[in-house]
């Protein structure tokens, strides 16, 4: 069972050292272009190249993505409160937002740069619209799902509605808030990049365009790469924090 565990820990990084290993012997067998599609080694040693210059993207990719995100936690968690709270909202307001989720978010950039402008603010806007759906759907579906039955006891034992809904509703949709947040934080930095690449001067998005106009796709996958390492270590902080403030959520699959 031991075994098991570590097994299951150390699985994503044995698949991803699996993957490079198979894509650095495909590339070198079949001698493929750098232009094409560029070695591991090769986007390690452009990495270190331009690490100077990625760093400083990457940042401004990384703090533009946290004031979108952060953003979108208060208005998905405020708005989520709304809509779950009340029948009627949950009834008139959950369709409109699903056809406003539909929409492709891309759409909206050249509009915001018409309203802002070049520079963080599309970028921002952008992060916010792209990933305060999720966290709105969660927490409105952890509060519309409270069970008929408990509110009707509760509401017997004296609790009023607001009660219900702080006391019972609120740490009930917990763990879909953190489920939530696992999925927004990947949204909005696909947000960010997509923003930066049409309506900024910085930015991992706008070294992309930089580099695949100068044709280094060394630095483009450097770019990408560092784009995913950032999501996935936001999505493995967002993961600690959920098993140590929801650990009762996941008691079952803990003991197994």
């Amino acid at each position: 069972m031991k075994n098991h565990k570590q097994l299951e820990r150390w699985s994503p990084l044995l698949l991803l050292v699996a993957i490079v290993i198979l894509w650095q012997i495909i590339t070198s067998a079949f001698n493929v272009s750098e232009f094409i599609f560029p070695s591991p080694l090769r986007i390690w040693e452009q990495t270190l190249e331009y690490k100077a210059v990625i760093a400083g993207h990457a940042w401004r990719t990384f703090w533009v993505t946290m004031a979108g995100f952060g953003i979108a936690i208060v208005v998905g968690v405020l708005l989520g409160f709304l809509i779950g709270s009340s029948r009627l909202a949950y009834a008139a307001v959950y369709p409109l937002m699903t056809a406003f989720n539909a929409l492709p978010k891309a759409a909206f950039v050249p509009i915001l740069v018409v309203w802002f402008g070049i520079g963080i603010g599309p970028a921002i806007l952008t992060a916010f619209l792209i990933s305060f759906f999720p966290i709105t759907v969660n927490i409105a579906t952890g509060l519309a799902t409270l069970e008929p039955e408990l509110e009707d006891v509760l509401r017997v034992l004296g609790a009023k509605r607001w009660d219900v809904l702080i006391k019972v509703g609120l740490p009930r949709s917990m763990p879909y808030f953190f489920g939530s947040l696992k999925v927004a934080i990947t949204l909005a930095f696909v947000g960010t990049t997509v923003s930066e690449m049409t309506a900024a001067n910085e930015g991992i998005g706008y070294l992309l365009i930089s580099a695949g106009s100068a044709m280094q796709m060394g630095l483009a996958f450097s770019g990408l790469l560092v784009v995913g390492a950032m999501a996935m270590a936001m999505y493995e902080l967002f993961s600690f924090i959920e098993k140590h403030t929801t650990g009762w959520a996941h008691r079952g699959s803990q003991s197994a």
